[in-house]
């Protein structure tokens, strides 16, 4: 309609053109009305810059609806002042229009927002880039996980891990790989999986990052549990009978070498008597203290349920001072105690932590043995991840790097009367209470275990 009416409208405005122009030749070639033909010539004058201008006025509506949808500016509105002029409905279908591109905007954007929300929520370290390493987008898990702000290029995680970023560089479409990560104050096991997409001729990498550290203690903690309940299970069964039968055949020797006493019996039979009497003795203490070490490893299993309570840790870690306060001043050791902030407080079972900061401190006391300005720390803060931390530092003669790695596997110890059960348990009591501890050390400088809450 609007349309025909700019037509119609033209038409109209040609017509009455070519008339005027028809009138001005008509009063040139056969009158003498000079003023008429001036007057007729400033009419039709004034027609073509009234229809140049009214030609005008469609292009410059319509130059600036195609502008905003080039430029996407949707703010932009055409002022209709009557429904009955052709360029009025003309401009009330472009306003329209633009509503409708507003509308798939504002879906855009909140489809936008709501993908952003998801992408920052999850827990999962998610990273897209280019291949040349240019970043493109990271969440809120990335950000924590490196202790980062921004991430402009995945070269600047080269500090983190030289390792972490090859693998980030030349991670192929499907790749699951494992990066094994070593802080000071914590181990991280980075699950790292990656998908590729295209976007406008771009190559994009989507990479998620995650530590599955917890998931896998947990797993090894479980295949130990189970391998102790079947080894205990089964050496109980093997040893009870033999500690049963050497204790009643001893008992059975003993009653028979008394009954043989007045008899006349040589001598050399009653010493056969006694050797095979002390050999079942013998036979006896080795197995019941096979049987005590068995019991003792059965505690890896029996580990009671924590009792969650909220308690400050300066008293925790001052009980602990005021316990061993003797041993320590008997072994000439010094004991600090730092906490930051000092109000900062622990929700867990006081007295099971309790147990495993008072074997790390007295394996510390025996790392310490013999050395000069002997000195432990008992030091809680929050990590930079946010998490509450607890160390036991000593200035000894630290651990040997093959060492370290297998300290908290069962049964492995390298003192000579250690049974390897010290730190596997404080290891268990720390799973427990979905925590984890860690340790690290500088031969003759340091060492440092570090438990996580």
């Amino acid at each position: 309609m609007a349309y025909n009416n700019f037509r119609i409208n033209f038409i109209v405005r040609t017509l009455l053109l070519a008339g005027s122009i028809f009138a001005f030749f008509y009063l040139f070639f056969e009158t003498e009305l000079t003023m008429t033909l001036v007057l007729v010539g400033l009419l039709i004058g004034f027609q073509i810059f009234a229809m140049i201008h009214y030609v005008d006025r469609t292009n410059r509506v319509l130059n600036n609806f195609l502008e905003s949808i080039r430029y996407s500016d949707f703010t932009r509105t055409f002022q209709v002042e009557s429904l009955d002029s052709s360029f009025d409905k003309l401009k009330k279908s472009f306003n329209e229009v633009i509503k409708d591109f507003q509308e798939v905007r504002a879906e855009k954007e909140e489809n936008y927002y709501y993908l952003q929300t998801v992408i920052q929520h999850i827990g999962i370290a998610l990273i897209a880039y280019s291949k040349d390493g240019k970043v493109e987008l990271i969440n809120n898990a990335t950000k924590k996980l490196f202790q980062v702000r921004s991430l402009s290029n995945i070269q600047s995680l080269r500090d983190f891990s030289p390792e972490l970023v090859e693998k980030l560089l030349t991670i192929n479409h499907g790749e699951n790989s494992l990066i094994r990560v070593q802080e000071k104050d914590e181990l991280l096991q980075l699950s790292v999986y990656a998908t590729e997409f295209k976007i406008h001729n771009r190559t994009i990498l989507l990479t998620s990052i995650k530590n599955i550290q917890n998931e896998l203690e947990e797993k090894e903690m479980e295949s130990w549990q189970k391998l102790i309940r079947v080894l205990t299970h089964e050496i109980m069964n093997s040893i009870t009978p033999i500690s049963s039968l050497s204790s009643t055949i001893s008992l059975i020797l003993k009653d028979l070498a008394n009954d043989l006493q007045d008899q006349d019996i040589p001598g050399e039979h009653f010493e056969t008597i006694k050797e095979v009497e002390g050999a079942l003795d013998t036979i006896y203490k080795r197995t019941d203290g096979l049987m005590h070490f068995v019991n003792t490893y059965r505690n890896l299993t029996k580990i009671p349920t924590p009792t969650f309570s909220i308690f400050p840790i300066s008293q925790l870690l001052n009980n602990i001072k005021g316990l061993l306060a003797e041993e320590l001043k008997s072994k000439g050791v010094k004991c600090n105690i730092q906490i930051e902030p000092e109000s900062l407080e622990l929700s867990a079972d006081e007295k099971l932590i309790e147990q495993v900061i008072i074997n790390l401190v007295q394996n510390a006391i025996q790392a310490l043995d013999g050395r000069e300005n002997a000195e432990i720390t008992l030091r809680a803060f929050l990590n930079k991840r946010g998490r509450i931390t607890i160390q036991v530092i000593d200035n000894g003669q630290g651990i040997l790097p093959n060492v370290l790695d297998k300290i908290f596997i069962p049964f492995f110890t390298t003192k000579p009367q250690g049974s390897g059960i010290g730190l596997s348990l404080s290891k268990q009591i720390l799973r427990l209470h979905g925590g984890n501890i860690t340790a690290y050390s500088e031969v003759e400088k340091e060492t440092k275990f570090t438990l996580t809450f």
